[in-house]
Formats: C-alpha cells, sequence, structure tokens
C-alpha cells in the first residue's frame, strides 16, 4: 500500500452526478464487479457464461475491472471479442450497465456499442424503489495511497488517452501484458492495498442523499456500517479456480427492500437464481 503524510481530500462530486432509477418492473437487479477476465482464467469465464445466460435479473450493473485488462476497442482478440458478444446476447434480454474500473477505463463508446451495455459515470446514483444507492468501482475512494490516485488522475486525462491509443495494438498489447504481469507479482507478494475511506464515503453519500455506497475494486466483500443509517456494501471479486472459489453476486430483490438490509442480498453463483 503506497501512503503518504499529505492530508487526505474526498474527491469533489460532479455538478450533476449521473441519476438511473429503477424501472418498476425490476423485480430483481444484479451487480457484479472485478471478474477480472482473461483468457488465461477459463474457469471464471465459464462461470460468468453461466450466470450472463441464467440470471434473472431485469438489469445487471457491473461495477468495473470487468476485464483483467483493455487496451482498446480496436481489440482482435478472440476471448475479448467473445467476451462481447456474450455481453450483446444477454443485452438482448435484459439492460446491462457498465461503470469501468482500474483496469477497463478504456472501454470506449465502440466496445459499448458493439456490446449493447450502457455507461455509466463515476459515482452514479440508482434509486431502487425507496433505496437510493451510489453506484462506483471504489478506487477514487482508496484515499490512503496517493501514489495510485495520482497515475489514476493522468490516464484518467482525455489527452493521455489519446496518445496511449494511437500507439500501434501490438505495443499497447505488449503494455497490457506487462501490467498483468505485475498484478499477479502483487498478488503472490501479497500487498496490502488501501481500503475506501469511511470519512469520504460518508460525504459522497451525505451529498447525494444516499444510503448505500455499493463498489468493487478492493476485493474485500463486506457491509460497512458507517453511522446515521449509511452503510457501504463492497461487492467480491470472482476467482472460479480458487481452493475456495469466489463467484458471488449481489441482488436487489424487490420483494425483499422492506427487510434490514433493504432488499439487497449475497448469493454464491449458483444460487443466483431465485428458487421458485
Amino acid at each position: 500500500m503506497h501512503s503518504s503524510s499529505l492530508p487526505l481530500s474526498t474527491p469533489s462530486l460532479p455538478a450533476d452526478v449521473m441519476r438511473v432509477q429503477a424501472q418498476a418492473s425490476w423485480q430483481q437487479v444484479d451487480f457484479i464487479s472485478d471478474l477480472h477476465l482473461d483468457a488465461l482464467e477459463p474457469e471464471t469465464f465459464q462461470a460468468w457464461a453461466q450466470f450472463m445466460t441464467n440470471t434473472q435479473a431485469h438489469a445487471l450493473f457491473i461495477l468495473g475491472d470487468l476485464f483483467e485488462v483493455w487496451v482498446g476497442d480496436d481489440t482482435q482478440d478472440p476471448f475479448a471479442l467473445r467476451c462481447l458478444a456474450l455481453l450483446k446476447e444477454t443485452a438482448q434480454r435484459l439492460p446491462i450497465y457498465f461503470l469501468c474500473g482500474n483496469r477497463d477505463f478504456l472501454l470506449g463508446a465502440q466496445a459499448l456499442q458493439v456490446s449493447g451495455m450502457q455507461a455509466l459515470s463515476d459515482p452514479t446514483i440508482l434509486s431502487l424503489g425507496a433505496l437510493r444507492v451510489l453506484l462506483s468501482h471504489g478506487d477514487s475512494l482508496c484515499l490512503a495511497d496517493q501514489e495510485y490516485l495520482a497515475f489514476r488522475a493522468q490516464v484518467r486525462q482525455p489527452a493521455w488517452q489519446a496518445q496511449f491509443l494511437a500507439q500501434p495494438l501490438a505495443q499497447r498489447q505488449a503494455t497490457g501484458q506487462s501490467m498483468r504481469a505485475q498484478s499477479e507479482a502483487r498478488k503472490r507478494t501479497h500487498t496490502d492495498y488501501a481500503d475506501v475511506d469511511s470519512v469520504a464515503a460518508c460525504q459522497w453519500l451525505k451529498a447525494t442523499q444516499c444510503q448505500v455506497l455499493l463498489h468493487g475494486h478492493t476485493h474485500r466483500p463486506a457491509v460497512h456500517d458507517l453511522g446515521e443509517g449509511l452503510q457501504r456494501w463492497v461487492l467480491s471479486d470472482w476467482h472460479a479456480s480458487d481452493i475456495a472459489p469466489r463467484l458471488q453476486v449481489l441482488s436487489w430483490l424487490r420483494e425483499q427492500a422492506g427487510n434490514p438490509n433493504r432488499g439487497l442480498v449475497r448469493r454464491p453463483l449458483h444460487s443466483a437464481t431465485p428458487p421458485n
């Protein structure tokens, strides 16, 4: 974890935060993130493909890092094209919303059109009946990792992205492979990453009048009570080949909206389809 003695500052919200209103017909809404889809992880892809085919959700929200790396919409990688085709097939029967993460922030308009996904801003307010949820990938709120936040600010600049995407595809693919190797090396050293800052999370929730912050990124699935009726729900990452596979979907069920968890339910992939 990279840290600094500099004072931490909550990232500012845009003047007009994006909003999505759940349709009255949505009885189940699914949330996933941090699948890190990669041709070298076929078990995770197969689990995701099964989920996409079988989910009974009326809408799906993907909160970033769907892909391990994305180096441009002009990709000719058969695995990436297979993923886009599966997204398109699923999007023909339910809306799919996509909010980019730190691995797939270069996924652009062309890939969105091919896949049928609808782009979300970070953050986005989602109204689920009486519940207002603030959706984010979560990385911008990991305030203790100032080195990463500086990198994030750089690569999110349109000028930087235009310069990177102007490189030949093969060069960008080599960069992506290098990033993946660095990520695997960090996993082997069990690097302790910064977590979402609770004060910043509360400030965002109060400013947007939301009760729940829903995010991924940290790979630490949990529910955090922030006080004053506010909560932070963290999505799970997906790894099908681990000794203890992590394949978890978070769903909002309208019929359970009056329960203490406000309709939010964690379920392993094999039970992502509601019982009859």
